[in-house]
């Protein structure tokens, strides 16, 4: 399974998921806002796109309507509180994945 992971400067949060997945399926991490902006080909990638709150979703289904309605996107819904790799950061989407992506897969 391809998973992108969204955040606003792809710097903390969905850098972090990146690289806890990176072992279990095939991973990348953008941003909304960065000098590296989300790309078309990056969303056509991915199986799932994973977004770290809604305000993500929403600017996403702004640029991208087509795949917005194509693609599977699940929010996160976690703050912007975070450095990289921050341990709390890490626990938090730790318990999320359970939540969210765990169901997905199976």
């Amino acid at each position: 399974m391809k998973l992108l992971f969204v955040c606003n400067q792809n710097q903390n949060r969905s850098k972090t998921a990146e690289e806890l997945l990176k072992d279990k399926f095939q991973t990348k991490s953008a941003g909304l806002f960065s000098s590296k902006s989300l790309t078309n080909s990056q969303m056509e990638w991915a199986d799932a796109i994973i977004v770290m709150d809604e305000d993500q979703r929403q600017e996403i289904s702004k640029r991208f309507p087509k795949q917005y309605l194509q693609k599977r996107i699940l929010s996160l819904d976690i703050p912007d509180i975070y450095q990289f790799n921050q341990p709390q950061l890490v626990k938090t989407l730790k318990s999320k994945f359970n939540q969210i992506i765990k169901p997905i897969i199976k």
